[in-house]
């Protein structure tokens, strides 16, 4: 298992290394940041790619869902250990790069885990037992506001801001963006709503089941 750890610690701060050499060398009017930016998302596409293929190799071997077992989860936790910590120094290298500019848009990025702790405490009140309380159809409404309003709902916000700033119309400023802020956003914005939807349709069957709940008595 040690050998999994040491082989992420190279595999990733390398490729991160070589993209970079190779982009600074092939994009010459690129700058810094754009070669930092860049490089950091591909390493972040192959490390997901890579817990793509391990993911499908597990649930395609474990015959039984419950009791089987598989020796690459372990081994692909251990390998990306060492991308967590990659992928924040790149963060920090990316941030770095960009001459400080921009740090109204990363306080927007930390604004989107305003949903988190109540995604939490609804979990915490199924585990006591208070899933079917008001306190946790409340909280449920509450997680679906803020997850909307600060992890989708905060992209077109922060093009508005940009806009506002440079007296460009909403809808044009994606056209005085560069591609790669664009495409970043894209990739940011996707999971969101495919998460928001999965909310949706959770909360929708809660709320079903409860309807039938008080008609099953009656």
């Amino acid at each position: 298992m040690l050998s999994a750890l040491v082989c992420g610690a190279l595999v990733f701060p390398g490729l991160f290394c070589g993209s970079r050499k190779v982009l600074k060398s092939t994009f010459t009017q690129w700058s810094d940041a754009d070669v930092v930016c860049v490089s950091e998302r591909l390493v972040s596409a192959i490390h997901a790619s890579l817990a793509t293929a391990a993911g499908v190799t597990v649930m395609t071997s474990c015959r039984d869902v419950i009791t089987d077992s598989h020796w690459l989860v372990n081994g692909f936790v251990l390998f990306g250990v060492p991308y967590v910590v990659f992928d924040i120094y790149a963060m920090y290298l990316s941030h770095y790069h960009t001459q400080k500019l921009g740090d109204f848009f990363i306080g927007c990025l930390f604004t989107t885990e305003f949903s988190t702790p109540f995604v939490s405490i609804g979990k915490i009140l199924i585990q006591l037992g208070l899933n079917n309380t008001r306190l946790h159809r409340i909280n449920g409404i509450i997680v679906l506001l803020s997850f909307f309003t600060c992890r989708i709902l905060l992209f077109p916000f922060m093009y508005w801001m940009y806009g506002r700033q440079f007296g460009i119309p909403l809808h044009r400023v994606v056209f005085h963006l560069p591609l790669q802020c664009n495409v970043g956003n894209l990739v940011l914005l996707a999971p969101q709503i495919y998460w928001f939807i999965l909310l949706l349709r959770k909360a929708n069957r809660l709320y079903l089941r409860q309807r039938k709940g008080p008609a099953r008595k009656d």
